[in-house]
């Protein structure tokens, strides 16, 4: 599944780390500045379910 993380930077970063917490992140881009909003980024996550344990 791809998802598109959009804020600031600390908001990308929280957003990460809770993806992390529940899928397995198999790729992720850099994070691109928004052109219409200044200080807004815009990230694209591959995500995997985890596996049952």
């Amino acid at each position: 599944m791809r998802i598109r993380l959009e804020g600031n930077r600390a908001e990308i970063t929280l957003g990460m780390i809770h993806l992390r917490e529940v899928f397995d992140v198999t790729s992720m881009s850099r994070a691109y500045p928004d052109r219409a909003r200044p200080r807004i980024y815009r990230m694209y996550v591959t995500i995997t379910p985890r596996k049952s344990r």
